[in-house]
């Protein structure tokens, strides 16, 4: 018998070992700059763009194909290795990856667009291979899809430039509500299959998160039908598109309810890790009635996608990289920092008010929008205090990873 002792890491830094480390660190860091430089923008008119870069544009962007690329990247690049037992990149590769996702964040300041447009294309067809290239040297196809949503944001991506360049107007607008919906899916499709997951091990008694396959299916398909209808109605100013897209949405909402009913238990409000999650969920379905409503009641459709956004990915993405980071290092999941309970929190006032307040508080927008911009940071700056170390440093038990 054979016994594979692995060597202790005794290095001091361990940032290039795997790809949730730089790019989770980089998720957090840009949380914190990046909208601070929306916030100075927005409120301040910082003249920090070409003029040709509407700030609103930049920022739904660099949201998109920033932050959520980020998160996504540190959190496949990581999940890959494990489905498939293959290393994925890392060492100077990995860095140099993570490099180049700097630079594009960089670029759109110097004026050089065109280049901007390059890299970040560079950038995404590079991380889309090598997401692929492990799940299909193992022929794990199961985890196709995971990889094939990271490549779709690749033409989705080329579109966005193309209306930015001025080659399509039309196309900016759709290439980052395509770009928006397809990190939408990806937040779905790992929620379903991670959230049930955590919450079993989670609560600290005999738990089965229930599931239906139907609902899996059909949920897929409506949202497959309502992106695209979304897409289209902007595109083409249809109005039929339009209201079949908020129809759509409507029937998304019962599917969902029934998901987060068979994996809700009483122990989740105990847990920090499980309750961000469960409650992003919840904000992804607000999404959908918030969507609904913006064709039905003339509710503002930024309400609807800042339900989305801030409140569902906001809180998806720090609850996952919250608790990849801790079982990555070495850490126990179950004995998450304090400071967590207060970072979600902040994560999930800022949603209450930039959705809410704006909602049914109107006269104060731009009092609720610094607020939501200001806990937002406060969330993020406290989140890259706590965790900057844990992903610089080895892993607590000295392995490799």
């Amino acid at each position: 018998m054979l016994l594979n002792i692995e060597k202790p890491y005794t290095g001091k830094y361990a940032l290039s070992h795997l790809g949730f480390r730089p790019f989770f660190l980089a998720a957090g860091v840009f949380g914190v700059i990046g909208m601070l430089l929306w916030l100075g923008m927005y409120h301040f008119n910082w003249l920090l763009l070409p003029s040709t870069y509407a700030p609103m544009s930049w920022h739904a962007h660099e949201m998109v194909f920033g932050y959520a690329v980020a998160v996504a990247a540190g959190f496949l690049l990581t999940a890959v290795k494990n489905w498939t037992n293959i290393q994925t990149i890392h060492q100077q590769p990995l860095l140099i990856l993570a490099l180049v996702w700097l630079l594009v964040r960089v670029l759109p300041f110097t004026g050089f667009l065109p280049l901007a447009a390059l890299v970040d294309t560079a950038f995404l067809v590079w991380l889309s291979v090598e997401i692929a290239r492990p799940i299909i040297k193992t022929k794990q196809w199961n985890h196709a899809a995971l990889a094939g949503k990271i490549a779709l944001l690749v033409p989705a991506n080329i579109v966005f430039y193309l209306g930015l360049l001025g080659y399509w107007p039309a196309g900016l607008q759709i290439g980052l509500y395509t770009g928006f919906y397809i990190i939408l899916a990806l937040i779905f499709t790992m929620g379903r299959r991670v959230i049930p997951f955590f919450i079993e091990r989670g609560v600290g008694c005999p738990f089965e998160a229930k599931n239906d396959v139907w609902v899996d299916r059909i949920s897929l398909i409506l949202f497959l039908l309502f992106a695209i209808a979304d897409v289209a109605a902007m595109g083409t100013g249809n109005t039929a598109a339009g209201f079949l897209a908020a129809i759509l949405a409507l029937a998304q909402v019962p599917l969902h309810a029934f998901r987060l009913v068979g994996w809700y238990h009483p122990n989740i409000w105990e847990k920090n890790l499980l309750w961000v999650l469960y409650l992003a969920y919840c904000w992804l379905i607000a999404g959908f009635v918030l969507k609904f409503l913006a064709a039905a009641a003339g509710v503002s459709p930024w309400i609807g996608l800042h339900a989305f956004s801030v409140g569902g990915i906001g809180m998806m993405t720090i609850g996952m990289m919250a608790r990849v980071a801790l079982g990555h290092t070495g850490r126990n999941v179950f004995d998450p920092p304090p400071i967590l309970m207060v970072i979600f929190l902040l994560l999930f006032s800022g949603a209450f008010i930039r959705v809410l307040n704006v909602w049914l508080v109107p006269e104060f927008y731009g009092v609720w929008i610094l607020s939501a911009q200001l806990l937002w940071i406060a969330a993020f700056s406290l989140f890259v205090w706590q965790y900057a170390p844990m992903l610089i440093k080895p892993r607590i038990d000295k392995r490799y990873g």
